[in-house]
């Protein structure tokens, strides 16, 4: 297995070629058609749940908050319990269970009580289905470990298209048609996007190493401090992420500029996509502490905006290095994951995602009411920067075995 790809040319050239050549890999394309579908429905969940909690519950947008956040919880736990799942029992045995859970779940949903959809929202967080992680291996497997660069900012591309189309649609039900119906229709689409990930049945486990009948490694063998400054690192670039979110939401809203918003958001995901391109084509990799420790330096000035053109001006910086640290996130993470354990460890990698996500909202929505949105996205930013240079000196503390295919973070 190659080792390092710090540094070296991509043997399959740049720009549009990059990316034709990882499509051109069988089974690349379809894996990608496939996940785009389901993390529609897994994109509009949030959205709908929480338009059902306030306009047909009544029950306002803290309650929301707590039916989302139990979600989030459950998704933490339950994505390394369903990656060792896949390891073990295989992508098809984890399908049908969680799937199952997911129909009754949404089927259910809309006609329980605060209360019940509470308590259901943590036990469907926990049965959810992975469809990040499910990905993210695949593509692991399918895609040679010199050539990973492309496929991850490939889906990381995909994941913002996603969050485009997915809570328009959702929020567009609801607010248009009912809740009742957004949810029956998440539940319908979760159906048949997993459906067609069931049948698609991509591999997540090298043939080779599937066929071994070696015992798994020791846990202290794997998870060492790179693994986990990776870890870190992910968790941090969420939290900057979905820290200058809020914080730029909060900050138009207050300053009587709401209806800017959309538009506001748009940019910064099409600064995202475009990002993301530009790191899949380019000819070097970058090491995952220094793309979270830019991403967080680059979150800093947006404490300056006031009116919406500032913030669309500068969250664009903030937006071009959002899908390339998620791809990198992507990369390191599949460079260091043994194939014994790699559904195990690639669920430790969607909780990262999962808990920074958790982590961001609550604690930018407590600094906003404190203080202010300057003083949010000052902290987050600071945050991530202070996370990536911890994640550096693990780096450089982590003794690297001459065996290791992995990227250097």
């Amino acid at each position: 297995m190659p080792g390092s790809t710090m540094g070296t040319v991509d043997a399959d050239g740049t720009g549009l070629k990059a990316y034709r050549a990882i499509l051109a890999i069988p089974g690349v394309g379809a894996l990608t058609a496939v996940s785009f579908l389901a993390r529609l429905p897994a994109s509009a969940a949030a959205i709908t749940l929480t338009l059902h909690v306030v306009l047909t519950l009544d029950q306002g947008y803290a309650a929301a908050g707590v039916v989302g956040a139990a979600a989030t919880v459950g998704m933490a736990i339950g994505a390394p319990l369903l990656g060792r799942l896949v390891d073990r029992r295989g992508l098809r045995t984890m399908l049908t269970l969680t799937l199952s859970a997911q129909a009754v779940f949404w089927t259910v949903a809309p006609l329980l009580p605060y209360p019940a959809l509470l308590v259901g929202a943590l036990a469907g967080g926990v049965l959810g289905v992975p469809v990040y992680s499910i990905t993210r291996q695949s593509l692991a497997v399918l895609v040679p470990a010199d050539r990973r660069r492309p496929a991850f900012a490939l889906d990381s591309m995909s994941v913002e298209i996603s969050y485009i189309v997915g809570p328009a649609v959702g929020a567009l039900l609801a607010l248009q048609v009912s809740s009742t119906a957004a949810m029956w229709t998440v539940g319908a689409g979760w159906l048949v996007a997993g459906g067609a990930l069931m049948l698609l049945n991509p591999p997540t486990r090298i043939e080779e190493a599937a066929g071994e009948a070696a015992p798994p490694p020791p846990v202290r063998q794997w998870l060492d401090l790179r693994l986990i400054g990776a870890l870190l690192a992910t968790t941090a670039a969420v939290l900057v992420v979905f820290g200058t979110e809020l914080s730029m939401i909060a900050g138009l809203q207050l300053g009587g500029n709401a209806g800017w918003i959309p538009l506001v958001n748009t940019v910064w995901c099409v600064a995202s996509l475009i990002g993301g391109f530009v790191y899949g084509a380019a000819r070097r990799s970058r090491s995952l502490p220094l793309l979270v420790g830019c991403l967080g330096a680059a979150a800093l000035p947006v404490a300056l905006a006031g009116s919406w053109w500032s913030y669309a001006l500068l969250l664009v910086p903030v937006g071009l290095l959002i899908a390339p640290s998620m791809a990198a996130s992507a990369e390191t993470v599949s460079a260091l994951t043994p194939e014994h354990v790699r559904g195990l460890v690639t669920g430790f990698h969607g909780s990262a995602i999962t808990i920074g996500a958790a982590v961001a909202t609550p604690l930018a929505g407590l600094l906003v009411d404190v203080a202010s949105p300057a003083v949010a996205v000052l902290t987050v930013g600071s945050a991530g920067l202070g996370a990536a240079i911890l994640v550096g000196l693990l780096a450089r503390l982590a003794p690297v075995t001459p065996s290791a295919d992995s990227q250097a973070i």
